[in-house]
């Protein structure tokens, strides 16, 4: 076959088409317009480059069309192109988005995009968002604020910023309600909240359950609690491996309790050791530790009700 009608098949055949076709699902919720995450049983697979492209998160995996149906089923080159010749023509279903439309067009700088948002105060729909939907205290999200690591995202979102070595914004994690994402043009480095100079490096998945660890362990003196935003691209690692390298350092794995989770762990210990520095598994008694600490915001609830309802009642004084 010819390089044209090779490079013409890969422009006909989606690898969300392939993918669809091997049992995997689009998951909404964690995917954005230019990056759809796929997901069969514990695999993944996002897929960029308007469809064209596609990367494994767990592994180096990464290619085009022709590489995706080679990844999933183990074959030839020349198989691959008979078994994506006969999909030529399928059409991936179209996931339903729920990110709110911006008419507006954005500043081209991902650092001038974050200083036009204002931040959190007390009462204000992210501030909402983050207290009553997320059950975070005031005081952790008081001290996001202070560490400037927080902005108010559209329709009572939350905007949390990614920062590289020097502190510079270079994207932020998005979540709402009905959204999450993460910024348009934006890389995951890390969000970071605490003692930047901590030797002690809590590792989780999203910046809300960063939050949320630190709100179970109290901003623990000495601690710095991260988020590589549910990816691990080359740039967190090197960012994760420089703060493994300071003396002292204790890496902790607290990635969600799930078969994603354990895969990052496995790699922050992988790190850990080639560091030389102290490893640690803390995990989550929920499957992430936001849902942990709304479960431990409801039992603390119901065991004030009941503490009401055990009181005596006042008795009224006798008339005399």
């Amino acid at each position: 076959m010819e390089k044209n009608e090779l490079e013409d098949l890969r422009d006909r055949v989606l690898c969300g088409v392939v993918l669809e076709q091997a049992g995997f699902a689009a998951d909404v919720r964690e995917s954005t317009r230019k990056a759809v995450k796929y997901r069969r049983s514990a695999e993944i697979v996002i897929v960029i480059h308007e469809g064209r492209g596609w990367f494994d998160p767990l592994s180096d995996a990464k290619g085009d069309v022709f590489g995706l149906v080679q990844h999933l089923d183990g074959v030839f080159f020349v198989e691959a192109l008979d078994r994506i010749a006969s999909l030529v023509g399928s059409v991936p279903k179209e996931p339903v988005w729920t990110r709110p439309t911006c008419h507006s067009t954005p500043p081209s700088s991902i650092p001038e995009r974050w200083e036009k948002r204002r931040k959190p105060w007390r009462g204000s729909m992210t501030w909402r968002y983050l207290r009553d939907g997320r059950h975070l205290p005031e005081a952790i999200i008081r001290d996001a604020i202070r560490h400037n690591v927080l902005r108010e995202g559209p329709h009572g979102s939350m905007w949390a910023a990614h920062v590289d070595a020097d502190g510079g914004v270079t994207g932020w994690e998005e979540r709402g309600p009905d959204w999450r994402g993460f910024s348009t043009g934006g890389s995951k480095v890390l969000f970071r909240l605490g003692t930047l100079a901590a030797s002690r490096l809590c590792v989780t998945e999203a910046a809300i359950d960063a939050m949320s660890l630190a709100a179970f362990e109290g901003l623990r003196e000495g601690s710095l609690y991260l988020s590589t935003g549910g990816g691990w691209s080359p740039t967190t690692e090197t960012a994760v491996r420089v703060l493994a390298a300071r003396p002292g350092a204790e890496l902790v794995a607290a990635t969600d309790a799930n078969s994603q989770g354990e895969t990052f762990a496995g790699r922050l210990r992988d790190i850990a050791e080639d560091a030389g520095c102290n490893w640690f598994r803390l995990t989550p008694p929920a499957e992430d530790w936001n849902d942990a600490l709304r479960a431990r915001e409801k039992e603390k609830k119901e065991r004030e009700k009941e503490g009401k309802r055990g009181l005596p009642h006042a008795r009224r004084p006798r008339q005399g």
